[in-house]
């Protein structure tokens, strides 16, 4: 699934040294230009455990609360009481962020799964028919559960409560750290090509701020 972000291409800038058609950083003010391929975004999202879901509350406090998650379609499924204050808040106000990191990969995660986080800005719809239920407790009870039958069968009964309701959040915008692009980058052995755009971050703001610090544009 492509996610809204420019183009993905070389840049120009005085923190890169060129040798042998590599690129290498020697700082790390500019990280736009590490994304996930699509393929990487579902490695990250099938095998993270955990996400932080994030609203604004009522008086404007932006608040986030972690879960146990369930990629799927393109969507972030994730449950809770229909009584907190968030599901309240999102009714009010459907648009949310979602963090997820790869930070809570398992302890037996194959080491070649990419690595990093990224935050989605997307908006949430509620769920409460018996349809959606009937595939993402028990999508979500083996997720969490992946090699004990008893505990995914306990969880899945668990979950099915009166009370409960799903969100799904749909993303409109993918914010992308890959930490293993970014960690090529470092050592001087990824190709320029790999490099994402940079986005308005790092070409409009940055410049911005290091004008008002007196150094040249990048």
């Amino acid at each position: 699934m492509a996610f809204p972000r420019n183009a993905r291409s070389a840049y120009d800038g005085p923190s890169i040294i060129r040798a042998n058609e590599m690129a290498k950083t020697d700082d790390h003010e500019m990280v736009s230009i590490y994304p996930f391929t699509d393929e990487q975004v579902d490695e990250i999202m099938n095998n993270s455990g955990e996400c932080v879901l994030m609203w604004g509350t009522k008086d404007g406090w932006p608040v986030g609360v972690t879960h146990a998650f369930v990629w799927r379609d393109g969507k972030i499924w994730i449950t809770f009481a229909e009584h907190r204050h968030r599901a309240a808040a999102i009714r009010r106000d459907n648009r949310v962020s979602v963090n997820v990191s790869s930070a809570s990969y398992r302890p037996d995660a194959p080491p070649q799964l990419a690595r990093g986080a990224i935050t989605f800005k997307g908006t949430g719809e509620f769920f409460s028919d018996d349809e959606t239920k009937a595939w993402f407790y028990p999508a979500l009870s083996k997720k969490v559960n992946p090699t004990n039958a008893a505990g995914e069968e306990f969880f899945n009964n668990l979950l099915d409560s009166p009370l409960r309701t799903i969100l799904a959040v749909t993303p409109t915008k993918a914010i992308m750290y890959n930490a293993g692009l970014a960690g090529r980058h470092m050592a001087g052995t990824v190709d320029e090509d790999e490099l994402g755009e940079r986005l308005e971050s790092d070409k409009v703001r940055m410049n911005k701020a290091r004008e008002d610090r007196g150094l040249d544009p990048r």
